[in-house]
């Protein structure tokens, strides 16, 4: 049973910016609190930050386990590998299969939304170019067909909450206008579109790119391609991952300064290794090995791939901040307060509200992860003098 806690002398990252020698009061699982001064009982976290609790819109797997495995043990595993790096909320990503199984990994996943475990699924493939299928099996791609994006849709039971899809492929603005039609994130990525044909996409009612950068056409002076599209469109949230291997600081300083701190969302796009040692793993079907923390597609005609990340938000976070140079309230934003807009759950999460779940992370002043608090639980609790 979570209690009344109360965190004082720390700087509180808040919407409206960070609030020195602050404090925040926990009852039960709400945030009943945020207001600066001491009282006696609090537990001093002097020197620390107080962020809002990670939100993670894009994540297959973790500790080993994975999403795409359909079982409840290993999605649990997977969550639970992310909850001590400070992801407090997150969907479950899924890898390109057949339409069964995903149906099947839909309502495991489901099981796990209504129980509060996860915030919902997204549903990365099958419905992706074939051209950049990075870490996606080639054999199991199809054209996204209005029937079977529906059939995924009503396999997860209202917890679908975003699919990636390459819009220029037969079906795809269909697709799109079905999805935002039923309330679903149509997200474009792993696409080998052009300008023009992403634009239509983003009129259709797709409102987020899929690891901008990332399995789309290279930005070119004569063929822009999806990313000018998908970066000049205020209605667009571009998901990046900040780990230094899928992109260069610089680039994602440009994302930053041409979409704006309210239109990025940092994602893991983690597979099984994160949290884990170098060795070799699955992502859905494929194999994969890790070596110094890069996960690369193991054999097969896309060897050498890329295969998600080992990403976990903690390290994202202080990327940002200490390589990148985001000021702590734009890395706030892109970690917590925009993926849980997406997601439609800000109403609970993504920002230290009074009334919000007590959804929390605790860092010490080099950025270094030393607490976690969930719906006013210690998952992490912080050891200081």
């Amino acid at each position: 049973m979570a209690e009344r806690t109360i965190l004082a002398g720390a700087r509180v990252a808040l919407p409206t910016g960070v609030v020195e020698n602050g404090r925040v009061t926990v009852d039960g699982r709400r945030i009943a609190a945020n207001r600066p001064g001491e009282e006696p009982g609090a537990l001093d976290l002097s020197g620390h930050w107080i962020v809002p609790g990670f939100v993670d819109m894009h994540v297959h797997g973790g500790g080993g386990a994975s999403f795409s495995a359909g079982t409840v043990e290993e999605a649990l595993t997977t969550i639970g590998a992310h909850r001590v790096h400070g992801t407090t909320t997150m969907v479950a990503s899924t890898v390109t299969g057949d339409l069964d199984d995903l149906a099947r990994q839909a309502a495991v996943a489901a099981e796990l939304t209504e129980q509060g475990e996860l915030a919902g699924i997204h549903f990365e493939g099958p419905f992706i170019s074939p051209h950049r299928c990075g870490a996606h099996q080639p054999g199991l791609l199809r054209d996204p067909d209005p029937a079977d994006v529906r059939k995924l849709i009503d396999s997860a039971r209202g917890a679908a909450r975003m699919m990636t899809l390459a819009p220029e492929l037969p079906g795809g603005l269909d697709s799109v206008r079905l999805l935002a039609d039923a309330g679903v994130v149509a997200a474009v990525g792993h696409t080998d579109s052009t300008y023009e044909a992403t634009l239509e996409a983003v009129e259709a009612g797709a409102t987020v790119a899929t690891h901008l950068f990332n399995a789309m056409p290279a930005l070119q002076h004569r063929s822009p391609g999806p990313i000018a599209a998908l970066l000049e469109d205020e209605r667009v949230t571009v998901e990046l991952i900040n780990d230094g291997t899928h992109l260069h600081p610089a680039v994602l300083k440009l994302a930053f300064a041409r979409a704006g701190a309210d239109r990025v969302a940092f994602i893991t796009d983690a597979m099984s290794a994160a949290g884990m040692s170098d060795g070799m793993y699955t992502l859905g079907p494929m194999r994969v090995e890790v070596k110094d923390s890069v996960a690369r597609i193991a054999d097969g005609p896309t060897a050498g791939s890329i295969a998600g990340s080992t990403l976990t938000l903690d390290t994202a976070f202080k990327r940002a901040v200490t390589i990148d140079g985001l000021p702590v309230g734009d890395a706030v934003r892109a970690l917590s307060a925009n993926p849980a807009r997406l997601l439609g759950v800000d109403d609970k999460v993504g920002s230290l509200e009074e009334g919000k779940d007590a959804d929390l992370v605790v860092l010490n002043a080099s950025y270094d992860l030393v607490g976690v608090m969930r719906k006013g639980e210690w998952v992490v609790k912080p050891e200081v003098a």
